[in-house]
């Protein structure tokens, strides 16, 4: 089942990126050779951002100091209070795997339990959070653009077992204005299952009351922003426990 999954990321990847059509000649340019996932080891071109022993790819956000998560038998958890985290790398359009398990130990309800977040391009929130028997609303669920979309579908596991996103991005795009040209658009794969299906991303997530426009402006405490396509990528402590494993991206 996994193999398909990452066939069918593969696929669509390929056919989202900017590519030259081969229409006389089909002998070139040959595509690079690639390793697929082998054993639930990340793909041969993957860039790895938690590998299960440091946290050499992440800072805290406001401080640039190092995370101080932590991490224990290659599982990275919250240590709730220590502040959401960057990462040091910027990307654009990725193919993104993480795994992520809420506690087991039930507290608190609706956005209280077991709530955290993966943000694109420090701007776009794709909502983690215990959906097992556990009502909010609905845009505010696992597997939501937040404050956007909801998921098609509620393909959370129970508290205590790992959940997995497989996720498509595609970067805005802004003209040297910094006005809009091409907005951005998320495929999420919940444990297996398609739950945001090439969703248009509206505006950033941050905003209390819903923001639904797409404009280059900065992220978190940032005054300026890069609008030429690359941004980081956010890991957020929302003062629950929430462990992670298991993190790569391919840049498309």
């Amino acid at each position: 089942m996994r193999a398909l999954i990452t066939a069918l990321l593969t696929v669509f990847a390929a056919k989202t990126a900017a590519q030259t059509p081969i229409l006389g000649d089909p002998s070139g340019p040959v595509p690079q050779k690639v390793t697929g996932i082998v054993d639930g080891k990340p793909p041969s071109d993957a860039v790895i951002l938690f590998d299960g022993i440091n946290m050499d790819s992440w800072e805290h956000v406001r401080s640039g100091e190092s995370s101080k998560w932590i991490v224990e038998d290659g599982v990275l958890t919250v240590a709730n209070g220590t502040g959401t985290l960057v990462s040091k790398q910027s990307f654009g359009d990725i193919q993104m795997h993480i795994e992520w398990m809420p506690s087991a130990i039930i507290k608190g309800a609706g956005q209280s339990r077991g709530n955290s977040g993966i943000f694109m391009q420090a701007l776009f929130e794709i909502q983690m959070l215990d959906s097992w028997e556990n009502p909010t609303y609905v845009n505010g669920q696992a597997g939501s653009v937040y404050h956007q979309y909801p998921p098609l579908v509620n393909a959370s596991r129970p508290p205590g077992e790992w959940q997995a996103y497989d996720i498509v991005f595609k970067a805005p795009i802004y003209n040297r204005d910094g006005e809009l040209e091409s907005p951005a658009y998320i495929t999420l794969i919940h444990n297996g299952v398609l739950v945001l299906n090439h969703a248009e991303i509206l505006g950033s997530t941050f905003p209390e009351v819903p923001e639904y426009r797409a404009v280059c402006e900065p992220y978190e405490i940032q005054k300026t922003m890069d609008c030429t396509g690359k941004l980081p990528l956010l890991l957020q402590d929302h003062g629950q426990v929430v462990s992670f494993r298991n993190i790569w991206l391919r840049e498309l």
